[in-house]
């Protein structure tokens, strides 16, 4: 079984502290080891520690036991010692002294954000878009406006509170005489009591309505881009603004199209013939077929640019460009005719001398 530390140790005082002294340290410690304040492992032992060295100073009778008689004498006039005080009411007294929860009158309330996703097409997030949405929100009752109220009548004072939404309540402890004020049980917090209930929201003051709300979406706007729709959420409490609609917006992957920041990426297959010769081909473009020059003895992974074809910069003026990466494509499969060309065109290049 482990040493009792000794009780002035405990509380880090003189043997020959007064009661204020006694008291202050107390109170210091107190406050720095109640569980409610610090979660560290042993911070509640230290605590109870704490307790049990105040129990025995703060009394003039066990003091002097214990000071006589060390913890034996603490334990005689203390009855069973520590194992048989009882922390009833002690966290009441700490939530008063230390910052305990004070209720105030609940006032104008935001109402609740919403979140909603839609997923358009790469041309509409291009170009961008105005599309009809359907929602679920809450809104103020159709019939009592929010009041909760049945119309042609009225909410009365709670008797509990007389219309403040508060209740106090007096404790004395060993630090003095505090009042705590908490939310009234009875109307919470709203001051008053619903006598006929609206029949529509019971009282609530709220229902739930489906809504067509029409939002533009930008053009140039991005895959997993959200937009803030404001006050398009769930209604306010007591009067509070309405809350906002998130709408977050997927963006389909294209056929042919990949989009690079505000550019896109197109991959065009040529053949030899073409790449060797040069050739002058359709692009298809997000405006419509377009003509690209590729000169003779073009490569495979080289890079064209069309200059205005990608994508508008968002919210500005101005566009992207197209930029066209040449692939080679080596067939798979000859006919006889084409297999002899080849062969004798592989005697040709065979001959040919490589450039300094």
């Amino acid at each position: 079984m482990p040493t009792k530390r000794d009780y002035y140790e405990v509380l880090g005082i003189e043997r020959n502290a007064n009661e204020e002294e006694v008291e202050g340290a107390f109170r210091k410690l107190a406050f720095k080891y109640h569980p409610d304040r610090n979660r560290n492992d042993g911070a509640e032992d230290k605590f109870k520690e704490i307790n049990e060295a105040y129990e025995v100073l703060s009394n003039p009778d066990k003091r002097a036991a214990y000071d006589r008689f060390g913890h034996a004498g603490s334990q005689g006039a203390f009855g069973r010692g520590f194992e048989g005080f009882d922390f009833g009411g002690f966290g009441d007294i700490f939530d008063a002294f230390f910052g305990g929860t004070t209720a105030t009158r609940q006032g104008p309330q935001r109402g609740a954000d919403l979140q909603y996703r839609t997923t358009i097409t790469f041309e509409e997030a291009a170009f961008g878009i105005e599309k009809e949405i359907n929602i679920s929100r809450t809104e103020n009752c159709s019939i009592c406006q929010g009041s909760g109220s049945q119309p042609n009548s009225q909410a009365s004072q709670c008797p509990t509170c007389h219309g403040t939404g508060q209740v106090q309540r007096v404790q004395q402890s060993i630090f003095g005489r505090f009042t705590n004020i908490a939310t009234c049980p009875q109307c919470h917090g709203e001051g008053r009591i619903i006598t006929q209930p609206c029949s529509r929201c019971r009282g609530s003051g709220k229902e739930k309505q489906q809504r067509n709300i029409m939002v533009k979406i930008p053009a140039g706007i991005e895959d997993d881009s959200r937009i803030r729709l404001s006050h398009e959420g769930d209604a306010g409490t007591r009067g509070g603004p309405p809350g906002n609609l998130y709408l977050s917006v997927s963006v389909k992957e294209h056929e042919f199209f990949r989009r690079d920041g505000d550019n896109i990426l197109y991959e065009l297959p040529i053949n030899f013939a073409q790449a060797a010769l040069g050739t002058e081909v359709d692009i298809p473009t997000l405006d419509g077929n377009a003509k690209l020059k590729i000169p003779a003895g073009s490569q495979t992974g080289q890079v064209f640019q069309l200059k205005n074809k990608g994508i508008p910069h968002l919210y500005g003026s101005g566009r992207g460009a197209q930029l066209i990466t040449i692939l080679v494509s080596t067939p798979e499969s000859l006919t006889k005719q084409q297999r002899q060309l080849f062969e004798e065109l592989a005697k040709t290049l065979s001959t040919a001398k490589k450039k300094k």
